[in-house]
Order: structure tokens, then C-alpha cells, then sequence
């Protein structure tokens, strides 16, 4: 099962809710 790299403008749901999940990590350890 493989995706376009770059649909759109380059970001997936999936690819878009691991960012906020790790900058919510980040911003709980900082």
C-alpha cells in the first residue's frame, strides 16, 4: 500500500496529526 508522495499540498491527516502529537510531547517535556 503506497501513497503519493506529494497529494495536494504535500501533507496527509495522518502526516498532519504525528505533528501536532509530537509538538504536543515537545511541549509537555520542554
Amino acid at each position: 500500500m503506497h501513497f503519493p508522495k506529494l497529494n495536494q499540498k504535500g501533507f496527509t491527516l495522518v502526516e498532519l496529526v504525528i505533528i501536532i502529537v509530537i509538538l504536543g510531547i515537545l511541549a509537555a517535556v520542554a
